[in-house]
């Protein structure tokens, strides 16, 4: 099953889903695809301190508990949160999960 993700443009889109055929056929492997799905695909939005606060106010969940599930300390959300640090690498990607898929795929 190859979920459709939003290419950065119509040519990369087409280079991902030729991509996608050939690995589906066994002509690329998985690594190799990896490599064109990282270089098709858009990079994670960046999360401010208002949209991480919408998230979890959406979520109705404290900062203690999006601290948890994220496995980050309770002073980092909060820092996030009044614009003093911005999320990054895993956290960022986890944030991006939670906000399209819900707070239950990543529980």
């Amino acid at each position: 099953m190859t979920i459709k993700k939003k290419a950065k443009s119509q040519i990369l889109e087409a280079v991902h889903e030729t991509a996608a055929d050939l690995h589906r056929l066994g002509f690329i492997d998985k690594r190799k695809m990896q490599k064109y799905e990282a270089l098709c695909l858009e990079p994670i939005p960046a999360y401010d301190s208002k949209k991480i606060r919408a998230l979890r106010a959406h979520l109705q969940v404290s900062q203690a508990v999006l601290a948890a599930v994220l496995n980050t300390s309770l002073s980092t959300v909060r820092k996030w949160e009044i614009g003093e640090k911005q999320p990054s690498g895993p956290s960022l990607k986890l944030l991006n999960l939670i906000e399209r898929k819900g707070l239950e795929a990543v529980l």
